[in-house]
């Protein structure tokens, strides 16, 4: 069974094609297929509790890959070794396709 991925947005975010790419790259790395579910965080049909996460925020089985600094009501920025990205990392969203898989 694949964990679930989901990627959460808002429209017109800079950052969002870094954030598909990463998770695009992390699947491919651990061998299972590019799918994943995309929420726009201002369309009514999003769940609420995505409403209030930050552009782009990636979750593997429900859960932020990188979960400090969520509450961001624009675009967020991560850290990887001391430099600020755009996304998570491809790393990050593997660790947390193991982890999650391996709960399960």
């Amino acid at each position: 069974m694949t964990v679930p991925v989901e990627l959460v947005y808002f429209p017109g975010c800079p950052n969002v094609g870094a954030a598909r790419e990463a998770i695009g790259a992390a699947l491919a790395a651990e061998g299972l297929p590019a799918r994943w579910r995309e929420w726009n965080r201002d369309d009514p049909a999003t769940p609420e509790a995505l409403r209030g996460c930050g552009s782009p925020t990636v979750l593997v089985g429900g859960r932020d890959v990188e979960p400090a600094g969520n509450e961001a009501a624009c675009c967020r920025v991560y850290e990887h070794g001391g430099a600020l990205a755009k996304a998570p990392s491809v790393e990050a969203i593997r660790k947390a396709l193991r982890d999650g898989a391996g709960s399960r």
